[in-house]
């Protein structure tokens, strides 16, 4: 399939063949291709829990309040988000980058990319991931409101902002990951209706880690796998040129 055939075949299925099964390797490479995703600094505070044992599949479904799209599921898969990993994450990062300038890089900008790359990674980003009950939000806050007076800058800064972009982020593997399994023919369905708190302690998650969505996947149950034809609202509606 292309691209446009691709998107009009996915879609959120809420009913699987339980005699259809999927190939496990091939939905841990499509979960490796997820990680292609853009994300935000490239910090890639995310993790894919690839549920596969049918006793913690269960468990998984009961915290998903016994959906069909997860009671029927072949294989399910929780895209959960690792702030908590943020300068583990950030110094990867920067140690690629160090690397990476230095292999490819002009040598006369070498010094200075590296020196940027470490102030980003080794002291801004530590600044903006950090959470301490909201109080470093609002000092961010302050912080951006004061600068913005006299320059534009980014305000989307408290702890809640920070939570928003890596959830974002997460999202944006999770859509990669569905679109991959699509070009398969397997199908997929992003879930937003599960008990947080059950859902982490089947899957033992620390208390820093968050849950993005949950993805069930299969193939579709002819004649019940989708609930008819998709709704869209009229592009005109949500199409603005400027």
């Amino acid at each position: 399939m292309n691209l446009i055939e691709l998107l009009h075949f996915r879609r959120a299925v809420r009913v699987y063949d339980k005699e259809k099964p999927i190939d496990t390797e091939k939905v841990k490479q499509f979960l490796e291709l997820a990680t292609l995703a853009p994300n935000s600094s490239n910090m890639q505070v995310w993790e894919f829990h690839h549920i596969t044992d049918p006793s913690l599949m269960a468990k998984v479904s009961k915290a998903c309040l016994d959906q069909v799209a997860t009671s029927t599921a072949n294989q399910i898969v929780v895209f959960v988000t690792r702030q908590d990993l943020y300068r583990k994450r950030a110094k990867f990062v920067l140690d690629f980058e160090i690397d990476n300038i230095t292999r490819n890089s002009p040598k006369e900008r070498q010094a200075k990319r590296i020196k940027d790359r470490e102030l980003y990674y080794g002291k801004l980003i530590p600044l903006l991931y950090a959470r301490f009950f909201g109080l470093l939000g609002m000092f961010r806050k302050t912080l951006t409101t004061v600068t913005g007076l006299f320059r534009p800058i980014t305000r989307q800064v408290s702890e809640n902002d920070m939570r928003v972009v890596v959830h974002k982020s997460c999202a944006l593997a999770a859509q990669t990951f569905m679109i991959a399994m699509a070009n398969e023919g397997y199908d997929t369905c992003p879930l937003e209706g599960f008990d947080s708190r059950r859902l982490k302690k089947a899957l033992q998650l620390p208390s820093g880690a968050e849950i993005t969505m949950v993805v069930s996947c299969g193939i579709r149950k002819d004649d019940e796998g989708i609930w008819g034809e998709r709704c869209r609202v009229p592009f005109e509606e949500v199409y603005v040129k400027r």
